[in-house]
């Protein structure tokens, strides 16, 4: 009894996990500018580490071309909330996610391996969170590109 009552449990877990994973993403219109906050839109674009990041208006699009490093976190969290970034562990160590860990920060949702790390994040505010989350992708989030070209 104890084995099945495992098994079930493994399987919700499987479930929510991969339900995570596919959350829905946003267009490029539901989300906010990396540099003024405004909406933006589909037709001014720039690259960043293997995807698209939306801008309000020519001049945002230019101001990041110019030291995309500056504004990166906020790019990374428009990435997320796009689908631009598909989130693969925790963002501070690459574990697997809790599904009763995820909070949301800007446009997009995030899980953590746990309360001490999903803590963490709740603790920062503002720029502060989002650099804190999104401004080192490397150990949690990959394009779906990277994903596909690692099966």
């Amino acid at each position: 009894m104890r084995f099945r009552s495992l098994i079930a449990f493994l399987a919700v877990a499987l479930v929510a996990t991969a339900s995570f994973a596919f959350a829905a993403t946003k267009k490029p219109a539901d989300c906010a500018c990396p540099i003024s906050g405004q909406p933006a839109k589909a037709d001014k674009t720039a690259e960043l580490d293997g995807g698209t990041v939306y801008f309000c208006c020519g001049n945002c699009q230019a101001a990041f071309k110019k030291d995309p490093s500056k504004h990166a976190a906020k790019a990374h969290l428009q990435m997320v909330a796009t689908g631009e970034l598909v989130q693969t562990g925790c963002p501070f160590n690459g574990r697997d996610v809790n599904p009763s860990t995820v909070i949301t920060i800007g446009d997009a949702e995030v899980g953590f391996c746990c309360n001490n790390c999903k803590g963490k994040a709740e603790k920062a505010e503002g720029d502060e969170q989002v650099a804190l989350v999104f401004g080192d992708i490397s150990k949690g989030f990959k394009t779906p590109a990277e994903l596909e070209a690692a099966k």
